[in-house]
């Protein structure tokens, strides 16, 4: 059984030690509660549970805390996939909710299973989840000073092997912050997030990016070809290159390998395969 997360990139936390200090704690809670509830769970259980963790730490930029567009709302898109069953479930930019991962877990065992905008909220309202603003204090400073420089970039995600040797993968974004109203992430796609029996993986980084490069896709096909995960992982990244693709991933195998890379510092990642790791 082995899980790891991650909090996207961050840029401040090359420079302001307390912030980083805080984000390390946190993926640290997160990834020992989220190995402690795989320990009686499934894998795709497990990642909804540890992204909702994710989603609900406002250090993040997915749920709460999530960055602000444009027109000065917030949009929110999350993906689930399940490695057993194949079968992938989404929002995209649903208003209004604190958990968008909770919703792609419903939509899971329904025909249409990737919904958007107003479509995704009444699906939300309709399932009993409730109205939430998960605007902070902060992001609305950053939106009206529009301190781009501060703007976190990234998602929040997470890859789960269960005991049963069946994997599944979860990611959530608040969006990179000032972006065109409609505009949609990698996030809610199978080029950010993706899973079969073979291989997980979630990615963060430049939505644009990751889905010009189909790179969660396209590692968990080299794995199914018979690439070990490591070298998918690097070969999928250095064809990003030639557009200087911004990325970084977070991996599974079903032999339980994990591995993370990242095209620029510093994407942040804890794992738990019995003992606890946490990006320094």
């Amino acid at each position: 059984m082995k899980i790891i997360i991650h909090g996207g990139f961050f840029s401040e936390s090359r420079t302001n030690q307390e912030v980083k200090q805080a984000k390390q704690e946190a993926l640290k809670e997160i990834v020992e509660l989220g190995y402690k509830y795989l320990l009686t769970h499934t894998a795709i259980e497990t990642v909804v549970f540890a992204v909702r963790l994710l989603e609900d730490c406002d250090l993040f930029n997915a749920g709460t805390g999530s960055q602000i567009q444009s027109d000065g709302k917030i949009r929110l898109s999350a993906s689930l996939m399940d490695g057993k069953t194949q079968r992938f479930s989404g929002v995209i930019n649903i208003e209004d909710v604190k958990n968008p991962i909770c919703i792609t877990e419903k939509l899971l065992a329904y025909d249409d299973r990737v919904l958007s905008g107003k479509g995704a909220r009444d699906f939300a309202r309709n399932n009993g989840v409730p109205y939430y603003n998960p605007e902070t204090p902060q992001r609305r400073q950053e939106y009206e000073k529009k301190l781009k420089d501060s703007i976190r970039l990234g998602t929040v995600g997470c890859v789960a092997l269960d005991l049963y040797g069946n994997l599944a993968s979860a990611t959530s974004t608040g969006g990179k912050g000032f972006e065109i109203p409609g505009r949609v992430s990698d996030s809610a796609t199978t080029a950010g997030n993706y899973a079969n029996a073979h291989a997980a993986i979630s990615c963060t980084g430049v939505g644009e990016d990751i889905v010009s490069g189909s790179v969660a896709t396209k590692i968990v096909t080299r794995v199914t070809d018979g690439m070990p995960l490591p070298i998918a992982t690097d070969k999928t990244l250095d064809e990003l290159k030639p557009f200087n693709g911004f990325a970084g991933v977070i991996g599974i195998s079903a032999e339980g390998h994990i591995y993370h890379a990242d095209t620029h510092p510093y994407m942040v990642w804890a794992l738990h395969d019995g003992d606890i790791e946490v990006f320094e």
